[in-house]
């Protein structure tokens, strides 16, 4: 192909291609192929496209023929993109140390080589290679942003702090980075600092937006609360987030009942019973009011609560012991219904909410242990996702399926009572069963949340409850094994 007329075709398609017009810009780039099938920019070009349409095979193809013939280094970024992609980070790693011994390290690269050894959870040559990407840019927010998120997962919240701030004088308007502070300043349990940069969370946004749809005449014309006297006022505070984090934070509700002339509450509608049930002076939506029969002077997001209140550290803590009860009538009903034996009753939950995190799932199989105790009932609380994995104990074992008698959180707290332990993942019944002050064991994952702190050894939220912490690599029937051995002694 002549010079002139593979330069007006390559024009032509690089025009589409970096307009967005995928599949037409392939179509120029392969009738240069047509003609010299060893072309090795236009082969790189060729996988990209691929690349951008999925066609990983392909890409792959095209991308390794042009390595073949001229070893470029951006065919080998694109290369290791499409192994990204997939989520071959093996493969990527290989291509991307293999390019750093052809090339030499770039900070693009070094980025490249941290970020491959980080989802390998290679944390100290993720660690090496972000510090190595920093020297050619210091200021980079995203490598200093990753080099904090990598100092998290190292369970090290103090330079996690160091490398969010320094996100924070790079660019001082960074909602990210400034929500990932707030949570190490809270696992360094320093909620002074954490609590105004939790401020910019998305869900407490959510919360507004939510009712500023349902009540549009109400919200935007009355103020939020920002700690001010309330005491001749009314105050309605809404939920935000999950179940755990609404039962977590109900222990606040004494404090700002003081503070106002009447609370309205509306938590999610499968804890307002329960809620109900434990602050009789408290008017506890069901379910949402017509404009016209919601009454308020201030409102504020359920989670805002301890920062807006003015809580320090020492005073995050309150009703440790409990602050939640069951119903006695409901109590008596599952006694005589689930409960009516002399044996040890274990309750059992393997899975909460998926949509954040998958890391707290706990295979089923891990419980196994539990049904070879002597003189020891099993109970099933696990609800909605997950509970289809019921069966693969019910099959095996003599295990009772509590979670059909849930109809909303104050039944759960029924159930709860009767029990002697409960052994569960990081999940709204944890924070139930700390609530009441009921023996609870939290198998928590590596990658752990933030309100447990630091000290495992410890929790701070509620007597009842002990943490065991899954290792790196640790299976759960591991961390199983360790806590039937406990029980045991």
């Amino acid at each position: 192909m002549e010079s002139n007329l593979r330069k007006e075709i390559f024009d032509k398609a690089f025009q589409l291609h970096s307009a967005g017009k995928i599949s037409e810009a392939e179509v120029f780039y392969k009738k240069i192929l047509d003609e010299d099938s060893n072309d090795s920019e236009v082969l790189n070009l060729v996988g990209m496209c691929e690349l951008q349409q999925k066609n990983y095979i392909e890409a792959e193809k095209y991308v390794l023929k042009a390595i073949d013939i001229q070893k470029e280094q951006y065919f080998y970024e694109t290369l290791a993109h499409i192994y990204f992609q997939q989520k071959n980070y093996k493969k990527e790693l290989k291509v991307r140390l293999k390019e750093e011994k052809l090339f030499g390290l770039t900070g693009e690269s070094a980025f490249g080589i941290g970020l491959a050894y980080k989802n390998l959870l290679d944390f100290e040559n993720s660690e090496k290679y972000y510090l190595k990407a920093l020297e050619f840019n210091p200021k980079s927010r995203d490598i200093n942003f990753n080099l904090a998120n990598l100092y998290t997962l190292f369970h090290i919240p103090e330079k996690a702090k160091e490398y969010y701030l320094k996100c924070l004088e790079i660019n001082p308007n960074d909602r990210e980075s400034k929500y990932f502070l707030a949570l190490n300043y809270f696992r360094m349990k320093d909620y002074d600092e954490g609590l105004k940069y939790f401020e910019v969370r998305l869900c407490r946004e959510t919360a507004i937006d939510t009712e500023e749809i349902t009540y549009p005449n109400l919200i935007p014309n009355r103020p939020i609360w920002q700690g001010e006297d309330i005491s001749d006022k009314v105050l309605y505070t809404y939920y935000e987030a999950g179940f755990g984090d609404m039962i977590m934070f109900a222990r606040y509700i004494p404090l700002i009942q003081k503070r106002c002339k009447k609370l309205i509450i509306k938590p999610q509608v499968q804890l307002s019973q329960l809620f109900r049930e434990n602050f009789p002076e408290v008017e506890v939506m069901d379910y949402f009011y017509d404009e016209k029969d919601l009454n308020f002077d201030v409102h504020i997001p359920f989670l805002s609560i301890p920062y807006v209140i003015g809580l320090k550290t020492a005073d995050m803590f309150v009703s440790r012991k409990q602050y939640l009860k069951a119903d006695n009538i409901k109590v008596q009903e599952y006694k005589q219904k689930y409960f009516n034996n002399d044996k040890f009753k274990i309750g059992i939950k393997w899975q909460g909410n998926t949509y954040y995190e998958t890391d707290r799932v706990i295979n089923v199989d891990a419980f196994s242990g539990l049904f070879n105790m002597n003189n020891v009932q099993v109970y099933s609380a696990q609800t909605f996702e997950g509970a289809e994995e019921f069966e693969k104990l019910a099959s095996r074992y003599n295990i009772v399926d509590l979670s059909k008698s849930f109809k909303d959180f104050s039944y759960t707290a029924a159930a709860v009572e009767n029990l002697d332990l409960i052994i569960c993942n990081d999940t709204s019944l944890a924070h139930l069963a700390g609530a009441m002050n009921k023996p609870c064991v939290v198998l928590l994952p590596y990658n752990y949340n933030w309100r447990w702190h630091t000290d495992l050894t410890y929790c701070d939220w509620y007597e009842s409850v002990k943490l065991y912490l899954a290792d790196k690599n640790e299976s759960w029937n591991s961390v199983m094994d360790r806590v039937i051995a406990d029980i045991n002694t």
